[in-house]
């Protein structure tokens, strides 16, 4: 008796073990099933900007492999196509030239859903277009012309974002209490051609839209300063208090609170919606050849990705949300120009003065010695705080003019001329 009591008891205590091995594998299971993977990130990144995409220009042979690619990921994924007549792509007229010159030709968005049966959509995208073989003006490459320009950080980076949000949001165990559209446009680079035509034929219901998020150039993160630069923070009440109550991350957030600015979700704030703009800074091979995946940040762009998921959920129970506008201040003085100095200026500096991520070649600054890590404090007269004064500075000197610039360099002060 004792013996039979003694097995059954032994044949309880394994079950159990047992029973808590396959509870402890299911949930280890379901966390894993969650997770960014980096390796996805970079399978992405690779493939969007490989040569054999050449450059993925607006309504190229390079934007159709690329919008294949893409299409054949959300088919995978199983979402719903949300283009035009039951397909994942909107086609979309342009004129291939930058600000609406050039000839006019035929490029797609591509678009997919996936429905939580809510009451309110979340937009998540970024443009997959880039600047081809360097031939519409854009390129800041001293000799451009036939060079690809494979655009890894400018937008690969972004797209590969979308598709692993996609993922993510759609193998959760998790129903958000929204539904979600993934659109990768096309056009950006030619003055945001894909999102205005996507906000003007809705393929959704846009007064059930409660925000917008983009990335454009999250795969450069500064390990260091590990600095983001979030725009838009100002078209909704939420979302400051928001973005500082995230905990888990290390991530530096510098806020901006317009909502125009050079991306595609000024097309969305345009249409009085909330919108946020995810940017991990600007770099020397901005919109050169040299724009290449072996220099992305892989696991830099995890983090901001899961930025983006802990925003998302921390505003899973709220009510849809209000809409603000911003005086949109970033952009105001663009106008003005009347000459360049060449130098990619850092967005994501908290530091007083103009920080120079980059100085391109045969540009004024470069020409006059200005290199990338200095900081410009002073333009002629005029006193450089931030990136504001620096563009309304350039409106106040003539081209052949030569001025004295003061930089920061090393902690060391230098002035150069410099000859517009």
């Amino acid at each position: 008796m004792e013996f039979t009591l003694h097995t059954k008891s032994l044949k309880l205590m394994k079950s159990r073990i047992l029973l808590s091995f396959l509870f402890l594998f299911s949930i280890s299971s379901f966390v894993f099933a969650q997770k960014i993977e980096e390796k996805n990130i970079k399978t992405h990144i690779k493939i969007l900007s490989d040569d054999a995409m050449q450059g993925r220009q607006t309504g190229s042979e390079g934007e159709r492999k690329a919008l294949a690619y893409i299409e054949k990921e959300f088919k995978a994924l199983k979402l719903q196509p949300k283009g035009e007549l039951n397909s994942f792509e909107q086609a979309f007229p342009f004129k291939s030239g930058v600000h609406g010159t050039g000839t006019e030709g035929t490029a797609h968005n591509v678009v997919a859903y996936l429905d939580n049966n809510a009451d309110k959509t979340i937009i998540i995208g970024a443009h997959y277009d880039h600047l081809g073989l360097g031939e519409n003006g854009s390129s800041l490459d001293a000799n451009p012309q036939g060079k690809i320009h494979n655009g890894a950080d400018d937008n690969a980076s972004g797209v590969a974002g979308v598709l692993e949000l996609a993922r993510y949001f759609s193998k959760n165990k998790i129903t958000e209490k929204s539904n979600f559209l993934f659109i990768c446009f096309s056009g950006e680079e030619l003055g945001l051609y894909g999102s205005k035509y996507f906000t003007e034929h809705p393929t959704v219901d846009l007064t059930k839209v409660n925000y917008m998020i983009n990335m454009d150039m999250i795969g450069r993160l500064n390990p260091t300063t590990k600095s983001i630069s979030v725009s838009g923070s100002g078209t909704s009440p939420v979302w400051e208090t928001t973005l500082k109550n995230i905990t888990g991350t290390q991530l530096s957030i510098k806020t901006d609170s317009a909502g125009v600015g050079p991306s595609d979700h000024t097309s969305f704030y345009l249409k009085n919606l909330p919108v946020l703009h995810f940017f991990t800074g600007s770099h020397s091979d901005y919109h050169k050849p040299s724009d290449d995946w072996d220099k992305i940040n892989y696991a830099g762009e995890k983090e901001v990705l899961e930025l983006i998921i802990a925003v998302i959920e921390k505003l899973d129970n709220e009510p849809q949300l209000a809409f603000l506008q911003t005086k949109n201040k970033s952009m105001g003085s663009a106008r003005s120009f009347k000459v360049t100095m060449g130098v990619m200026p850092s967005y994501t500096s908290d530091s007083e003065g103009l920080l120079v991520d980059g100085a391109t070649e045969g540009k004024p600054a470069h020409k006059a010695g200005i290199q990338t890590g200095d900081v410009i404090t002073k333009i002629g007269n005029i006193e450089i705080k931030d990136i504001q004064t620096y563009m309304e500075a350039l409106g106040k000197f003539e081209k052949g003019q030569t001025v004295p610039v003061k930089i920061k360099r090393k902690g060391e002060e230098l002035t150069l001329d410099v000859t517009f």
